[in-house]
Formats: structure tokens, sequence, C-alpha cells
């Protein structure tokens, strides 16, 4: 089983560029399919994590919501046990607490992403 840590959030300006981390921890990561989903601003209880990306053991399977596509990049270095989001051309409406989780339902404690100018 797998310990799942993100990070590289922060506040970035409309337009611009952010790189998502989630580095694993224990053993089989390579074994795991992989995603990102999104907490937004306005999240409350009983509200679902908006899913963003998704990676397949392996890496020859990705897919990606649409209103990412052609802007966000999900990749894997297995090697390094590394889940990465590559956010390019960043919106206001990209923000929000980004998780990682694993197909089996692990995840970590997420990473905030702040867009304002």
């Amino acid at each position: 089983q797998v310990q799942l840590v993100e990070s590289g959030g922060g506040l970035v300006q409309p337009g611009g560029s952010l790189l998502l981390s989630c580095v694993a921890s224990g053993s089989g990561f390579s074994n795991y399919n992989m995603r990102w989903v999104r907490q937004s601003p306005n999240w409350t209880p009983g509200m679902g994590l908006e899913y963003i990306a998704s990676i397949a053991s392996g890496g020859e399977r990705i897919n990606y919501a649409d209103f990412v596509k052609d802007r966000f990049t999900i990749s894997r270095d297995d090697h390094k046990n590394i889940l990465y989001l590559q956010m390019r051309d960043v919106k206001s409406q990209d923000a929000g607490v980004y998780f990682c989780f694993t197909n089996t339902g692990i995840r970590g404690q997420g990473t905030q992403v702040t867009v304002s100018s």
C-alpha cells in the first residue's frame, strides 16, 4: 500500500502555469491507476470531487476532463514514484484543492491552488 503527499500548489495568475506533484511512499505505486481530482472552493460536505485527469498503470491510457484538455498534462514517473499534473493557461475556475487518488481510493492531503491576479 502507498501513502500519497501532494505538493506544488500555490498562487498563480490567470494564464499562468503550475506543476503539481504527488509523491508516493510505500510499495506498488507503478501498479496503481492514478487520477487527479479537485475540491472546488465552494465545496460543502455532501458534494463530490471533480475529476480532472487519470493515467493508468504503465501510463498508456490517459484521460482528461473536457475543461482541462489541451491545458493540463498528467504524467507519472514510476522510478521516482511521482504523479504529476502540469497546469497551463490556468483559469479562475481551476482554483481549488487538488488531490491525487489511487484506483483503490487512497488519497493524499491535497494541495491548494489559488488563481488570482
